[in-house]
Formats: C-alpha cells, structure tokens, sequence
C-alpha cells in the first residue's frame, strides 16, 4: 500500500510527476490516434484500432472530432507549461499548489471526456464534463496571470541585477510571462465566445478549408485568429521557459524582454483583430519582428554561453574548439537550434507565402495550398514539443551517451521530417504535378522514418522513467524528496517575510 502512496504523491502531488503524467497523456494520446491517419491508414492499422477501441467514426463528423482532438493535446501541453512556470517563477506555496491542482482537474476531465464525446459518440453529457474541464484550465489560467502579478514588492529586482528590469525593479521577464499569460486567456476566451454559438449561427470547419473563401462570417474569423495565436503564445511560453532554464541574462537579455512583451501584447491584437480588420495581418507581422528578434537574442545568449563553458578550460580556443563546445551537450543546443531552424521550416515558409500568395500560391490548386497551411501548423506545433522534451530531460536527470544519444537523434530526426515535409509542401515550386511521384515517394518516406524515429525514442525515455517508478531508490525519489525541501524552504522564507512585515508595522505602531 505504501508502494502505491508513495508514487501517487509524487505523480499527483509534485510538479515534476505531474509533468511526467502530462507528457504521458499527450504520448498515449498521440500513440493511437496516430493510427488512425497517415500511412497507417494504408498498412490497415487504422481499421485495427477502429475494431479494437470500437470508436465511432462517421465520416460527416470529422471535422469535429479532428477539432476535439487537437484541443484535448493542446490544453495538455498547456498544462505542462503552467507547471515549468508554477516551478521556476517566485510564488506563493498555496498559489502553486492551487493553479496545479486546478489545471490538472481540468485538463485530464477536458481530455478523458473530450475524447469520449468525439470517438464514442455523441453523448452531450461528456460534452458538457468537456467544457467544465474547459472552464477549470481557463480557472486555472487566470489564477496564474494573479500570481504572476510582477509589480509586488516581493518580486522587485535590485538595481544591479543582470536580468532586464524598470528603474523602479519591475521583473520585466514575469511581466513577459504575465503578458503572455493575459493574452492567453483573452485568446480562448474568443474560441468560448465563438463556442457558444455552435449550432446556432456556427458550424464545425477546419481553418484550412476557408482559405479560398471570401465570405467569412465574423465568428469563422474569430477562430481563425484563435487557433493562430494560441499555437504563437504556445511557442512565447516555452521559449521564456527555456531562457529562465539557461539562465538568460545581461545585455542581451535587456534587449529581449521589452521586444517579446511588445511583441506578444501586438501579434495577439492582430490576430484577434482579423475578426474587424482587412489589415490585421500586417499587425501580425509587426509583432511576430518583436518575438522573433527576442528568440534571437536567446539563441545568440545560449550560444555563447556553450561556447564560453565549455572551453573555459582553453586558454585560447580555436574555431574547432567552440565548435565542440557548442555542440557538447545537445539538450541545451537543442532549444536554440530548433528555433533558428524554426525560419526555414515555418517563418520563412510563412512569410514566402504572405509575399507571393497571390503570384504563386492562389495559382496553385486549392489542395497544394492547404497542404501547405497544415504543414505549416503542425511543423511549428512539432518543434515547439521538442523543445519541451529537451527540457523535461535535462529536468528527468539523463546523463551521458543517453542524453547524447536521446539528444542529437531527436534533434537530427525531426529536422528531417520536418525539413521534407516542407519540401512536400512546396513542392509545386520544384516539379510539376506529372513528374512530382518519385519526389513525393522519397520525401514521404524520410517524414515517416523521421516521425517514427522521434516516437520511439519518446518511448523508450518514457519507458524508463516509468521502469524507474518501480525502482525503490529510483529518480523519482530524488525528485519528489527534492520538491519536498524546496516546498519547505519556500514556506520557510515565507515566513520570515510575514515576520518581518509584522516587526516593521509593530515598529512603526510604536513610534
């Protein structure tokens, strides 16, 4: 019984656990569902799952249930960046405690009943539990924006600190996590709106099907602005996330911080206002110059920061020496590489097209340009978990040849997918529909044998830690015993500042 408790505390009860059962779900999730589409659907795997699970799958309702199913992936992986935030960010114990207790409730009722509704049929009483997991993660959403409030006392920063703040202390890096905690919530709160009104006024569609329609309604525009920017804010998160990881810090950071908060306050209006605006686009672009120049700024830090660790030792270093140094630990190489290689596979794509959509891509069948829409989404989608499990392994403990291997396989098998499915995206540029066959053959396969490749490594890592669940003295102890300590700590110093606010009111009630 003990055996049980131990491990239910630390999966259920420490952020670390709670992240592993996150990333848990969002594997399982994508593990069978990824079944059902692809060449999966070729092999005859897709009818197997079909008859084994017994899921519902009139083709009429497709549309909904893709639509269900990215949402029950996505508030997970919201989910597991509100705990690395929750982590590393200052706050209240009961605040922690509180925002991750609510958003797990609500992410694993939105998940198990979401997914129940849209493959085991319609019953609107699992539609329903959907939505109040919904309304929880939302819940949850604004008692972090709360707790994130950066003009506290207790979160001002001295003058002399190296991370970029006002005159007055400010944290400007938890008032870029408050913004994009606030515009997160201002996001779905459009995607609720437009939500209501399913059935009455609304009907179920995919983005990309629209994109040659003229007429939109105002609450199809709503959604397409929805989806947009909570992929942006998504990919904001998780590169602050990674920059608080490595420690970014200095001038550089001075620079990123004001650009990304900037960024993310304009890109969210502009995308929100594609419901008023014929020109909201050219807002987003504006915006998405600010965010992108602060991951620049994170990327030139990491880098640099490799690079100086790793040749400390050198009295001189050569090229060849930073170089190894750069490339000596792919975990934390990864996040910046991921997002320079991000432009070739996603903004560069994103802003050819914004360029040339009507000289080339509206010439195009309808077919070859939601091809490349979709691939746009996903490929983005894709890199930003990467960039998560980089993180979540470092966090994990793996060390040595595995971290290398686990590292640099990850980082050069998703480049591959992703790079050829760009390429089978774009590929009207390169060859004619009459000669594209042996093009589509070859960059269909290395998309397949790279996804594959990242699952099974997802895998096998996922395997591991749950072998080291059943291990008595296993990491997860240390973990749990560790978040133990901390959490007393944390009360400790919580304390101390309560008694030193009530030593100085009783001084100045004396005087």
């Amino acid at each position: 019984m003990q055996f049980v408790k131990d491990r239910f505390n630390y999966l259920f009860g420490s952020t670390r656990g709670l992240t592993l059962v996150a990333i848990a779900v969002v594997s399982l999730i994508t593990a069978i569902w990824g079944t059902l589409s692809g060449p999966m659907v070729e092999w005859g795997v897709r009818d197997v799952t079909v008859r084994l699970l017994n899921l519902d799958m009139v083709q009429a309702e497709r549309e909904g249930r893709i639509i269900m199913l990215y949402h029950t992936i996505a508030m997970t992986i919201v989910a597991i960046e509100v705990y690395f935030i929750t982590e590393i960010l200052p706050m209240k114990r009961y605040e922690h405690i509180v925002i991750n207790a609510t958003i797990t409730v609500g992410y694993l009722v939105a998940v198990i009943f979401g997914l129940l509704f849209a493959y085991w049929g319609q019953n609107f009483i699992f539609h329903g539990l959907f939505l109040l997991g919904q309304s929880l993660i939302f819940f949850a959403g604004i008692l972090l924006a709360a707790a994130l409030w950066p003009w506290k006392k207790q979160f001002l920063l001295p003058p002399d600190s190296p991370y970029a703040h006002t005159k007055g202390g400010v944290d400007l890096e938890r008032v870029a996590f408050f913004a994009m905690a606030v515009a997160t919530l201002l996001s779905a709160s459009f995607g609720a709106v437009t939500g209501s009104y399913w059935g009455n006024g609304h009907e179920t569609f995919l983005a990309e099907d629209l994109i040659r329609n003229p007429f939109k309604t105002y609450l199809q525009k709503a959604i397409i602005g929805h989806l947009h920017i909570m992929l942006t804010l998504v990919a904001v998160a998780i590169t602050l996330i990674v920059g608080r990881w490595l420690k970014f810090k200095g001038i550089l950071h001075r620079i990123a911080m004001p650009l990304m908060i900037i960024g993310t306050i304009i890109i969210t209006f502009g995308a929100l206002s594609v419901v008023w605006l014929e020109w909201a686009h050219t807002i987003i672009y504006v915006g998405s110059v600010g965010v992108m120049l602060a991951a620049l700024m994170f990327v030139i830090y990491s880098w640099d920061m490799l690079i100086r660790e790793g040749t400390a030792g050198i009295e001189k270093p050569k090229f060849w020496h930073k170089i190894k140094a750069l490339l000596n630990d792919p975990l934390k190489f990864g996040p910046g590489w991921q997002m320079v290689f991000m432009n070739f596979t996603v903004s560069g794509v994103g802003l050819f097209m914004a360029a040339k959509l009507t000289e080339i891509f509206r010439v195009w069948p309808h077919r070859e340009e939601r091809i490349t829409l979709t691939g746009h989404w996903h490929i983005l989608a894709s890199l930003i978990a990467t960039i998560i499990l980089f993180y979540f392994a470092d966090l994990s403990g793996l060390k040595g040849k595995a971290r290398k291997w686990f590292g640099w396989m990850i980082i050069v098998m998703s480049n591959l997918a992703f790079a050829s499915a760009t390429i089978f995206s774009m590929k009207r540029l390169l060859v004619t529909e009459a000669e594209q066959q042996n093009l589509v053959n070859s960059v269909m396969l290395l998309i397949d044998i790279g996804l594959a490749t990242v699952l099974i490594l997802l895998a096998i890592f996922m395997l591991w830690r749950l072998v080291d669940l059943f291990k008595a003295k296993g990491y997860w102890r240390i973990e749990y015993r560790s978040e133990i300590m901390k959490s007393a700590q944390a009360e400790i110093e919580e304390q101390e500042r309560k008694l030193q606010e009530l030593h100085k009111t009783l001084r100045e009630v004396s005087k």
